[in-house]
C-alpha cells in the first residue's frame, strides 16, 4: 500500500475523504494532519478545540498530526511552515497526500503545485461529486456532524450548532453549496462508521465573531463545544 496522510479539517468532507480513501484499500494512511491556531489553540477556521480534534482522533485511531499557525500568520508563512512539515512527512517515505476538496479548481491547482515542488502528489477520492448527492451519502453512511463555524454572509446564527441531516439540507438557501465548499460553514464530525465510540462534548454558547481580513469575508458565528 502506498505510504499517505491527509490534510484533517474534522469535517465531513476530510472524513468522507478518508472513509472513501479507506475502501479503496490503496493507501496506508499514517496521519491526520491538522494545523490549528498558535495562540487559542483550536483547528483554523473551525474554531474547535484541541481537547476534542485529540479524541476524534482516537477513536478513529490514527495519529495525529498537528502544526500551529501564528497569529495573523501571512501566506508566506503558512507556506513555509506546510514546507516544513511535508519534509518532514517525507523522511517517514509518505508520498501522497489526501485531500477532501470537492471542486475548487484553484485550491487544488495550489495544493498540486505545492506538493510538486517537494516531491509529492495530491489524492482527491470526492473530487467533482455532486455536492447535494455527496452530503446525502454521508449522512447515510452513517456519519454525525455538527455545524461548529457559518459565515455570516451566507447563513445566519441559527445554523451554528445545527446537526446535519437532511432537515438541515431542506433549510439551506439556494445559493450555499451544500457541503459548504465556498466557506458558508464547517463543521466536526463526533460518530460514524470510522470511530471505536462517539466523542463526547456539550453545546455551549454561539459566539460571533468579526476579523481585520481586507476583501475577504470577516464575520462568523462560532458554536462552542466544550470537551
Amino acid at each position: 500500500m502506498i505510504p499517505a496522510f491527509i490534510n484533517w479539517s474534522s469535517g465531513k468532507d476530510a472524513c468522507f475523504a478518508l472513509w472513501t480513501a479507506r475502501q479503496q484499500g490503496i493507501y496506508d494512511i499514517r496521519y491526520l494532519f491538522t494545523t490549528l491556531s498558535a495562540g487559542f489553540q483550536r483547528v483554523s477556521m473551525h474554531g474547535l478545540r484541541e481537547a476534542l480534534l485529540d479524541e476524534q482522533a482516537t477513536q478513529i485511531g490514527i495519529p495525529l498530526k498537528k502544526a500551529f499557525l501564528p497569529e495573523n500568520a501571512s501566506m508566506e508563512d503558512y507556506n513555509r511552515l506546510m514546507q516544513q512539515q511535508m519534509e518532514a512527512m517525507l523522511q517517514e517515505h509518505i508520498s501522497h497526500a489526501i485531500f477532501g476538496d470537492i471542486f475548487l479548481e484553484d485550491l487544488r491547482q495550489y495544493r498540486e503545485t505545492q506538493l510538486a515542488g517537494i516531491g509529492m502528489q495530491g489524492v482527491f477520492p470526492i473530487w467533482k461529486r455532486d455536492s447535494r448527492e455527496l452530503l446525502r451519502q454521508i449522512i447515510q453512511a452513517g456519519f454525525k456532524a455538527i455545524v461548529v463555524c457559518v459565515n455570516a454572509r451566507y447563513l445566519d446564527a441559527s445554523f451554528a450548532g445545527r446537526i446535519i441531516d437532511e432537515q438541515f439540507l431542506a433549510d439551506l438557501p439556494p445559493d450555499v453549496d451544500p457541503c459548504g465548499e465556498n466557506g458558508e460553514f464547517h463543521t466536526f464530525v463526533f460518530d460514524g462508521p470510522l470511530f471505536k465510540a462517539p466523542v463526547s462534548f456539550t453545546p455551549g454558547e454561539t459566539v460571533e465573531r468579526t476579523y481585520s481580513a481586507g476583501n475577504w469575508d470577516n464575520r462568523f458565528f462560532f458554536k462552542e463545544l466544550l470537551p
